[in-house]
């Protein structure tokens, strides 16, 4: 069975960091390019990040660009999203996504996690 698995939400303050976990069950992940992808109340789900398969190659979108770092650990079958200096904007619910191109077009990805909740708060 084809599975992902988001891990590592919750309730932060802002300026605070997060790491997100990804992690695959019934396949393998580093063949696969694996995006996050987050839906905040009342707005449509955005792309942030993804990491590609063989090279490892990376892409944010300027709203995370220099705080959000992807990176996977194929030994783990893992790949994680480090969030730093948090914002109460990034508050959402946080997707990772496993599919076959370099793109955050959500068509594109064939296998989704559950999501996880990101709150940022005081």
């Amino acid at each position: 069975q084809v599975q992902l698995v988001e891990s590592g939400g919750g309730l932060v303050q802002p300026g605070g960091s997060l790491r997100l976990s990804c992690t695959a069950s019934g396949f393998t992940l580093n063949y696969y390019v694996i995006g996050w992808f987050r839906q905040a109340p009342g707005k449509e789900r955005e792309g942030l990040s993804y990491i590609s398969g063989s090279l490892s190659s990376t892409y944010y979108t300027d709203s995370v660009k220099g705080r959000f770092t992807i990176s996977r650990d194929n030994a783990k079958n893992t790949v994680y999203l480090q969030m730093n200096s948090l914002k109460p904007e990034d508050t959402a619910v946080y997707y990772c996504a496993a599919g076959g191109y370099w793109s955050l077009d959500m068509r594109k990805y064939d296998h989704w996690g559950q999501g996880i909740q990101v709150t940022v708060s005081s």
